[in-house]
């Protein structure tokens, strides 16, 4: 039988066939996909889209900037930001949408830079508003802004390199000749693939100061010169210094930003007038109305965004008798009204991505930039000795004008003219061919006098020009001499106030809990229970569990706090307003479960501190005690759990408080009993110690009981007192015994 065509092929490689229908498999290792698809897309994102390089700009704000130069708009009037957008997609292809994105981030109107570089007209939205969009570019007009000087100087001066644009039909600039470090002045970030970068922006003063102290020194303290970060929003930012020293030499880290707002006694009302660089009016709109419905701002009665065309207003108004500052630590602590900024320094050097701290920025910026006024000043020298070289060549013809007018009229072929000219008078080509362009008008000797005589100017400047070149003091010169003239000329009082965590009024604001008298019940096993007196007046017996009873009662209020001591050394604190009221009739809350224990923990002592005066004791089996004041359990945050509450070198018998100095009754196992008083121990700084031996043990008994001397039975008192301690206590009488007293009762 004949094999017809459509009998497969028994190839690993088959060709799909001709509808299509099937795709041949090609089996390719993932590290080799990875290496010709995967990376070259990385490293393009890296380097061609989303990191800034040494002048501070990504490719996209580059390209659009300097085709705003070179239409004109930096002297000229606004055009329509439509033809600027048409006119950059000749240098940047990826669509009109993404460079008008672009051109609005850059401009004034939009806010998002202390030093704008587009001078806008019309509607550029707000970077402090999420839902203000900008308008068409057919709408809005645009043109560069004055520092933009900065930016272009002597840009044709060969101080940078030109590279083919995206079909090498013109030149761009790689990088634009900045006479600040505007890496640090214009706020950037940028997500690419695998890193990312976040600049914050600096003062332009202060960054040019800084510069300028770091030429004359590179050891200088930044701190003193570049105070903090400054953001267009302006804001307060909370000083840490040690925060700010690691993000200037890591060039990583946060800082914290706060709204500003100022009261309006007369209305009752807040207007907050200025907000963290990081978040937006409608995040902040959107935080506060959350806690309002969650009636966790109950002082507000209305709150809106009244920004128009004078700046930013959210407005606040304030019920009766509310207090504005503590609302509004509230809302910092609640809301984006305090934000963090987070600082990540990635800068592409030489176009490989590094992170660079305040100080190596400035060592990388200030190489640069000594480069390209290097370059400029050979460029001007070059200028400079061919302009010398063409005199020189004038001045020989100065010696006979007539001589050279002769051999001009008797050539015969106008080729001829230029070797005959270099013949008669010894010149090269260059020179004879800018005699031979003299206009007829000036061969006259006046003319030819004044051309000659700017041949020592000329000299003068030349061997300035190549003194600078040989002298890096005079290059630093030149480009501290820069940075204090763009620092007069553009410089800025700051935006962002700095203020000092220790000048900052924190309020721990506590959610208003009604208090009323209430009587607390804690079982054996661990169960809780808060009984209001009238509850309990009402009620009959107290209902346990079965082999269950009382431990510890109390009477308090319904606001006080409690803390619960466990078997496992530690501690749970908490309010009984946590706690529901309840009956006598009911079990309770079981506390391992509602505190969230341990697994096996059970509580053995419970304790309201209140203002946490007095002591705690603690009896050991081993015959040790541990006197601890109760402000070791005091904390400034809302921690609920304590660990390390007490010393486990050896079994806890139990604990007592004191509020002031007492005798305690100590009985062993023997059964032995003393009595000592308290003042005996002396408070310890730690909450593990292990305090110190009240009763000596014998080695196979241990420490029992502890109670304050008026609730024993004991008759013969000085029988069992001491003075000291440790001490063996007395043999326990049976008169003197729980259970002698009890045979007598009955």
């Amino acid at each position: 039988m004949k094999k017809n065509d459509k009998t497969p092929s028994k190839k690993p490689a088959a060709s799909p066939n001709v509808m299509g229908l099937h795709a041949a498999v090609v089996e390719q290792p993932i590290t080799d996909t990875l290496e010709t698809n995967y990376m070259p897309y990385a490293m393009s994102v890296i380097v061609s889209r989303a990191i800034p390089e040494i002048d501070g700009f990504k490719p996209s704000h580059r390209k659009l900037l300097y085709t705003m130069y070179k239409m004109g708009l930096l002297t000229g009037a606004r055009t329509k930001s439509a033809n600027i957008v048409g006119q950059t997609m000749r240098l940047n292809p990826h669509g009109d949408a993404a460079i008008y994105d672009t051109m609005v981030r850059l401009s004034r109107g939009y806010g998002a830079l202390l030093t704008p570089f587009v001078d806008s007209k019309g509607n550029f939205g707000k970077c402090y508003s999420r839902d203000m969009s900008w308008a068409a570019p057919r709408y809005t007009e645009a043109k560069l802004t004055p520092i933009c000087n900065e930016l272009f100087r002597d840009i044709d001066s060969d101080t940078v390199d030109f590279v083919d644009n995206y079909d090498n039909t013109m030149k761009e600039p790689a990088l634009l000749p900045t006479t600040f470090p505007n890496i640090l002045v214009s706020a950037n970030s940028g997500i690419a693939v695998g890193m990312a970068s976040q600049f914050c922006g600096f003062n332009l003063k202060e960054v040019c100061d800084t510069t300028a102290a770091y030429l004359k020194n590179p050891n200088c303290d930044l701190m003193e010169t570049l105070l903090a970060p400054d953001f267009p929003t302006g804001g307060e930012l909370i000083c840490d210094p040690a925060a700010l020293r690691e993000i200037y030499e890591t060039g990583r880290g946060s800082v914290k930003v706060r709204a500003k707002y100022r009261y309006v006694k007369a209305e009752n009302l807040i207007e907050i007038y200025e907000i963290p660089y990081s978040t937006t009016v409608e995040a902040i709109l959107d935080k506060v109305a959350e806690l309002i419905k969650a009636g966790k701002a109950k002082e507000i009665a209305d709150m809106r965004d009244e920004t128009d065309l004078s700046g930013l207003k959210l407005a606040i108004d304030l019920k009766r008798g509310a207090d504005p500052d503590k609302l509004m630590a509230k809302l910092y602590k609640q809301t984006p009204l305090e934000d963090s900024f987070s600082c990540n320094f990635n800068v592409l050097i030489a176009g490989m991505p590094k992170v660079l701290g305040v100080r190596q920025i400035l060592e990388e910026w200030t190489a640069w930039r000594t480069e390209s006024v290097r370059r400029r000043v050979y460029f001007v020298l070059k200028k400079r000795k061919d302009k010398l070289h063409l005199l020189k060549g004038l001045k020989r013809i100065l010696l006979d004008i007539d001589k050279a007018i002769k051999i001009i009229r008797e050539t015969e072929e106008e080729a001829e003219v230029i070797p005959n000219l270099m013949i008669g008078f010894g010149i090269d080509q260059i020179q004879a061919e800018f005699v031979a362009e003299i206009k007829l008008r000036n061969i006259n000797k006046e003319y030819i006098l004044k051309r000659v005589n700017e041949t020592a100017a000329l000299q003068d400047e030349i061997e300035d020009l190549e003194d600078i070149l040989a002298n890096p003091k005079r290059v630093k010169k030149i480009i501290v001499d820069e940075l204090n003239q763009a620092a007069k000329k553009y410089g800025e009082p700051r935006r962002t106030s700095i203020v000092y965590g220790h000048e900052i009024e924190t309020y721990e604001e506590e959610e208003a809990v009604e208090e009323y008298p209430v009587n607390i019940f804690l079982s054996r096993e661990g169960y809780f229970k808060k009984i209001t007196p009238q509850s309990l007046r009402m009620s009959g017996e107290q209902k346990y569990k079965e082999g269950d009873g009382l431990r510890q009662s109390f009477e308090t209020t319904s606001a006080a706090e409690i803390m619960f001591f466990t078997d496992k050394c530690q501690v749970y604190k908490t309010r009984l307003s946590e706690f529901d009221d309840t009956k006598a009739s009911v079990l309770g809350d079981y506390l391992p479960a509602k505190l969230g224990m341990d697994a096996g923990e059970t509580v053995i002592y419970a304790v309201l501190p209140g203002d946490y005066s007095g002591a705690l004791l603690f009896f050991f089996e081993n015959g040790k005690a541990a006197r601890v004041d109760l402000t070791a359990y005091k904390t400034t945050s809302n921690r609920r759990k304590l660990t390390g509450a007490y010393s486990d070198k050896s079994p806890l018998c139990c604990i007592q408080r004191i509020d002031q100095d007492r005798e305690l009754a100590v009985y062993s196992t023997e059964p032995r009993c003393l009595i000592f008083h308290t003042a005996l121990l002396s408070p310890k700084t730690t909450r593990t110690t292990q305090g110190v031996a009240v009763m000596n043990m014998k080695p196979k008994y241990h420490l029992d009981t502890v109670k304050p001397l008026e609730e024993t039975s004991i008759s013969n008192q000085s029988r069992y007192r001491v003075r000291a301690v440790p001490a063996a206590g007395a043999l326990l009488r049976q008169e003197d015994s729980e259970e002698q007293q009890l045979g007598l009762l009955e």
